[in-house]
């Protein structure tokens, strides 16, 4: 999960100087803060996250080459068998 710094005693002073009571102020920050938190987890991903996933895709794609070996080994076996029928 990606990490952002938020100075909420910052946030609360500017509040405060732009005429916002102590308690908006807060209240505010705590809201801010609980929305930034949110917007992060629900849609950011992180360099690991990234790594992660590629690492994820480089095996699924060495399994799917595998995978196609095999079926066309065993299209070949299945032809020569066809094969030595008529043969």
């Amino acid at each position: 999960m990606a990490t952002v710094s938020f100075d909420t005693h910052e946030f609360i002073q500017e509040l405060k100087a732009a005429d916002f009571t102590e308690k908006q102020a807060e209240a505010m920050s705590r809201a801010q803060k609980r929305a930034i938190s949110e917007l992060l987890e629900a849609q950011l991903a992180t360099k690991s996250d990234i790594h992660d996933l590629r690492m994820e895709l480089v095996k699924q794609d060495a399994k799917i080459d595998k995978l196609s070996w095999m079926m066309g080994i065993l299209i070949a076996i299945a032809l020569a068998n066809f094969a030595k029928q008529f043969f």
